[in-house]
């Protein structure tokens, strides 16, 4: 179960890779991408078919990146989760969110399981925009409708 210290602790990162990101200008990763470059977060790209996006350079996997990130936010399907975590966890990286949204997100089983196995923290299958301060209000309901289910995260 994810906590609002595990939010809190990832959106204090200043140096993020974002894997998932894409050519398409409007695909999600994309625009989560651009967002937390736009408040000012070293933001760094990853795709295995891309050299650079937007004018900047795009690292394959999360290895290869130079200087190292602190986090890592996964927007690609679940099905490339299980090797990303790994990825993260040879690069040394302690914390992970695993995008989960309205579409089936990247969290896996597996791959909490062996954050949790490696000394990675983890946010799994939240949304980033329901937490950073001044999104727009169409991210609302999302908010409220994962308070009724219970997976809003605790305090604790």
């Amino acid at each position: 179960m994810n906590t609002m210290k595990q939010v809190d602790d990832f959106l204090a990162l200043k140096r993020i890779a974002v894997v998932g990101v894409s050519r398409n200008p409007k695909g999600f990763g994309t625009v989560l991408w651009q967002e937390f470059r736009q408040r000012r977060y070293e933001a760094v790209p990853v795709n295995p078919v891309a050299k650079e996006i937007d004018g900047q350079p795009c690292f394959a996997k999360v290895q290869d990146i130079q200087p190292p990130v602190e986090g890592v936010l996964i927007m690609t399907s679940s099905k490339s989760t299980d090797q990303i975590v790994a990825d993260c966890a040879e690069a040394g990286i302690k914390h992970v969110w695993m995008y989960g949204g309205v579409a089936p997100g990247a969290k896996t089983e597996t791959a909490v399981e062996f954050c949790a196995e490696n000394g990675i923290d983890v946010v799994a299958g939240l949304c980033p925009y329901m937490f950073l301060p001044g999104t727009p209000a169409f991210h609302a309901p999302h908010r409220v409708w994962k308070k009724l289910t219970g997976s809003y995260p605790k305090s604790k």
